[in-house]
């Protein structure tokens, strides 16, 4: 496997600009069930299984955990300031030195599940609630130079998730830890 399939076993994500209602429907749903299907996938790994970098250079599986749950916290809350403020800035943040801190390299995986957990019944509760023009609100990104909706950021973040756990259930399979 290539460098380029280690660090995107999915593929790159492909921006849209538009989500129909059944794709909505759909990503809202993928969103409201990763906390689970991640914890179902990282549940029985030891502790050097949990350690193991899922491609050379990359990050531990137990900082891919720590991760989902920091940008998804962080997406959360950049939907609240799109839904509540006109096209807010908002606040980039370092991944890779938030996952070079000592909660992600060491902290047990639990506490990043039960924050996916809230943080995931709670987002989903708002994307269900939201209208078709809330989803047409923008946020601007200071690192990528364009105004994204929040219809845009749903798709991201769906894919996100998805991502990180082909970085995980890729790594399983190469090392039949089943």
């Amino acid at each position: 496997m290539d460098q380029e399939q280690l660090r995107f076993p999915i593929g790159r994500y492909t921006m849209v600009k538009e989500n129909t209602p059944h794709v909505r429907r759909a990503l809202i749903d993928s969103i409201r069930v990763l906390p689970d299907r991640l914890s179902e996938v990282v549940i029985s790994l030891d502790e050097n299984q949990l350690d193991t970098p899922y491609r050379p250079e990359g990050w531990t599986v137990r900082q891919v955990v720590h991760h989902v749950a920091d940008s998804h916290v962080n997406s959360y809350v950049r939907y609240h300031w799109a839904l509540s403020e006109d096209q807010p800035v908002i606040k980039a943040y370092d991944q890779m030195g938030w996952a070079s801190l000592p909660d992600a390299k060491t902290a047990p995986i639990w506490m990043s599940l039960d924050i996916l957990t809230a943080i995931h019944t709670r987002w989903s509760y708002l994307l269900d609630h939201m209208s078709s023009s809330d989803f047409e609100r923008q946020l601007s990104h200071p690192e990528w130079d364009q105004k994204l909706s929040l219809d845009q950021m749903l798709g991201q973040y769906a894919w996100h998730g998805a991502h990180h756990m082909a970085h995980i259930t890729s790594l399983i399979d190469r090392e039949g830890w089943d």
